[in-house]
């Protein structure tokens, strides 16, 4: 019943064998669920786009261990085959553990492993290192091993016969190939939409699985799950529900510059009654009329702040919403609620000015939060708790008032929204919120945290009615 692709670490393939074995079965005129394991946006955007359907998440720190396994079977069985591309390496959890890592979610989802090594400069000492993660962790089981970046017929004859010497099955043999090379940028992979020539690429990774991969056994290891109970129902279960006029408009920003967002999101929205507007502050769009809520998800505005900073229709209807409507600005989507954008040149362009920081390239800040509410705000209530992540490299010039919980510009004051902490980060606070604005740096899950789609659902109520 489907499997985990995972590697010993990051850049061994795991996402090129993801995508050979889904343009393989795209091709054959079948039908393939992909899921990712932890908080990525890139790779599902990729998979998606090949597989021509939503990518799912599976993250049991996010979402709980219930959401994932309810999520892996309801989507999986909807498709004829369904695969898994694990995190980092099999074993990186939070920290030095293993909490949420590839490894616990393929025993929490009883699903078999393929690992895919880095075989460059490899011989013998492959045996070694398969072995070491094969045998780490005796509840784990693993299939077998892709190589990748297999230099010869020969490189791959020594590397074949040392795994045999294990007992472990060699389930394809990667070359070095330029088609094999997936676009990437500083974040992880390029965005889908940025990719030239994706269905020529699909084509080519269908032919290169058939070639270079058992595709026999794969074909096997591919097998749907069964069905369980669908993941809406357990948020429908939870959630009061909010009696919004019919046909109730949310406007949520979609472009180039704005695209981190779980498909669930929109699923779930429509699914409660809710009519959901894309708009596109890079085609300089004003907020579309009747939308009675804003959100401004995450992405990569530093690389279009140029053009953000013309689109004077998209920041001027931003600022008439804002303080009117409720925002909720994640990530990316915060910096443009700033002063100045500085791009990766060091030149600065200006956003909508109504919070008090600019936004500069700063150091990479990655991992999961435990945020805990400071104060009663548009989407959680003084001291509950949420999991979150954090994952960009953009730092805020900001003024704020240590000795107290807010934040100040010449204008408005700003509550923090909440007390922050993380594997080896000191206690912080963070993020700018007041009751119709949410603004921060931590990705939230909405649709496995009734209480976020509710609080957010209940303010706007109480606007339109």
């Amino acid at each position: 019943m489907a499997f985990v692709i995972a590697a010993p670490a990051s850049n061994n393939g795991k996402t090129l064998i993801s995508l050979l074995l889904t343009s393989w079965v795209r091709r054959n005129e079948k039908n393939i669920q992909t899921f990712k394991a932890g908080p990525d946006y890139l790779d599902p955007q990729l998979l998606s786009a090949v597989s021509n359907r939503p990518c799912r998440n599976l993250d049991p720190i996010l979402t709980g261990k219930d959401w994932v396994f309810n999520s892996f079977n309801s989507y999986g069985c909807s498709a004829d085959f369904a695969l898994v591309e694990g995190v980092m390496g099999l074993y990186d959890g939070i920290g030095s553990s293993t909490k949420g890592s590839t490894a616990e979610l393929a025993k929490l989802l009883d699903l078999q492993i393929v690992l895919v090594v880095n075989a460059n400069s490899q011989a013998g000492s492959i045996a070694a290192l398969i072995k070491g993660f094969r045998d780490f962790d005796n509840e784990i089981i693993l299939s077998g091993v892709v190589l990748n970046k297999v230099n010869s017929q020969r490189h791959k004859e020594l590397l074949t016969e040392a795994l045999k010497n294990i007992n472990v099955k060699v389930l394809g043999c990667l070359p070095k190939e330029e088609c094999l090379s997936i676009p990437s940028k500083n974040l992880g992979l390029l965005p889908a939409n940025q990719i030239e020539g994706l269905s020529n690429l699909r084509s080519q990774w269908a032919k290169i699985a058939d070639k270079y991969l058992d595709m026999d056994s794969f074909i096997s290891l591919l097998k749907a799950p069964k069905r369980s109970e669908a993941p809406e129902k357990l948020i429908f279960n939870q959630i009061d529900k909010v009696k919004l006029k019919e046909g109730t408009k949310i406007a949520i920003a979609k472009d180039k510059a704005f695209h981190f967002r779980y498909s669930e999101t929109n699923e779930y929205l429509e699914g409660l009654g809710i009519h959901l507007a894309d708009w596109s502050i890079l085609k300089d769009q004003k907020i579309p009329n009747g939308a009675k809520g804003l959100i401004i998800p995450g992405g990569f505005p530093e690389e279009f702040a140029e053009e953000i900073s013309h689109c004077q229709n998209s920041l001027n209807s931003i600022r008439e919403s804002f303080g009117k409507l409720p925002i909720y600005a994640e990530c990316g989507g915060m910096l443009i609620l700033g002063n100045n954008l500085y791009d990766k040149n060091g030149n600065k362009h200006l956003m909508a000015n109504l919070l008090p920081f600019n936004s500069k390239e700063g150091t990479l800040s990655v991992g999961y939060r435990e945020i805990k509410a400071l104060t009663n705000g548009l989407l959680l209530n003084k001291g509950q708790v949420l999991m979150g992540h954090e994952f960009h490299r953009w730092k805020l010039d900001l003024y704020r008032n240590e000795n107290s919980n807010k934040i100040i510009n010449h204008t408005t004051q700003f509550k923090y929204l909440w007390e922050m902490k993380g594997w080896g980060l000191t206690n912080s606070k963070e993020g700018f919120g007041n009751n119709l604005l949410h603004a921060s740096w931590i990705h939230l899950h909405w649709p496995s945290s009734p209480i976020v789609i509710y609080n957010f659902l209940k303010k706007i109520d109480s606007i339109v009615n």
